[in-house]
């Protein structure tokens, strides 16, 4: 029997402060219903310096061992998605595994997929599973976007969306003898189109300039994201209504047969054009978007953790994943919880 993956504990952490849509209309030029109407959006959490997306990872990392009962020193890989680094270099897996304790040797990778990171790092982990290169993985998708935010009626747009957080799951290796019931990943699809990737994309600092970091840079802006939104809206909706259609295929299962759906959370209206576009019942739709904003690789963790919390995802039931982000890229999972 193949060993396959499974979700085994999970943790998030979203820092203490919380900005509203008042607290920055306070200070550019936009408002609560204008930011709410467009995106669902009320508040979001902001880290305050010395905070790194290491440290909430840090945090979500510990809460998930310990519900899956492990230790750092059980651990057999980290894998880290994130497009807020500590660094530049290196990996900001390896700063977590120092924090974390886990032993020397352990390998610790990220995964830069923006939006679909999580996704992402979650199908690496499964195939490591599914080989036996591994037996236990940590899979992290951590974020924090407030220091890189344009926070001016000039970068209003882009700036509203984000916030900063982490999730974490523990995945490990298991036999399963009744797919109908035992908790198990099923199947993972990952997808990219580099053609729209400057319609999502931070053009500076990086190595297509003659410097790696200039003046210019920060005086043109391009130091801070920025967003073709009418393509992102298009594509995202396009792109992850497919992808929830590939995942059920591949599994023969009806969409009627999914007990609980985890979007990005990008931005409500997404979610709401896409459960619409494939008949998905708003009440199987679980969103924090109202509560977190766009914390990009850590939205579908968190979003799994507070579902939990919730009650609204019971062992047993079946959930389809999906999301859309930068690259682009793309990418759903279905999961026996």
């Amino acid at each position: 029997m193949t060993a396959r993956a499974r979700i085994t504990g999970i943790g998030r952490y979203l820092p203490p402060k919380v900005v509203t849509n008042d607290d920055l209309a306070a200070r550019i030029d936009t408002s609560d219903e204008w930011i709410t109407q467009r995106t669902g959006i009320k508040e979001r959490r902001w880290v305050e310096h010395p905070t790194t997306t290491s440290d909430l990872a840090l945090e979500a990392s510990t809460e998930a061992l310990e519900s899956a009962g492990v230790g750092p020193g059980d651990l057999d890989m980290v894998v880290l998605a994130t497009l807020s680094p500590d660094h530049e270099f290196p990996g900001t897996a390896c700063f977590l595994q120092a924090k974390l304790d886990v032993p020397a040797g352990v390998p610790a990778m990220d995964v830069r997929q923006q939006c679909t990171g999580f996704v992402y790092a979650s199908s690496v982990a499964d195939q490591f599973l599914r080989t036996g290169f591994a037996r236990r993985i940590l899979v992290v998708g951590a974020e924090v976007h407030s220091k890189g935010l344009d926070v001016s009626d000039e970068g209003r747009d882009v700036s509203v969306l984000f916030g900063d957080g982490a999730g974490a799951v523990v995945m490990e290796a298991t036999e399963v003898a009744d797919p109908s019931a035992d908790p198990h990943l099923l199947s993972t699809h990952l997808h990219a189109d580099g053609r729209g990737a400057e319609d999502l994309w931070l053009p500076a600092p990086g190595m297509a300039y003659d410097r790696f970091m200039s003046h210019d840079q920060v005086s043109a802006g391009d130091v801070y994201p920025k967003m073709n939104g009418r393509s992102v809206y298009v594509n995202a909706v396009k792109r992850m209504s497919e992808a929830v259609v590939e995942t059920l295929e591949a599994n023969a299962a009806p969409i009627e047969a999914v007990d609980l759906f985890v979007f990005h959370q990008a931005n409500l209206r997404i979610n709401e054009a896409v459960s619409e576009r494939l008949g998905i019942p708003p009440e199987k739709v679980f969103n924090t978007i109202d509560r977190f904003a766009n914390t990009t690789a850590a939205t579908i963790p968190i979003g799994l953790y507070e579902a939990v919390q919730q009650g609204a995802l019971q062992p047993g039931m079946l959930v389809a994943v999906a999301a859309f982000g930068s690259g682009f890229t793309w990418g759903s999972m279905l999961l026996r919880w």
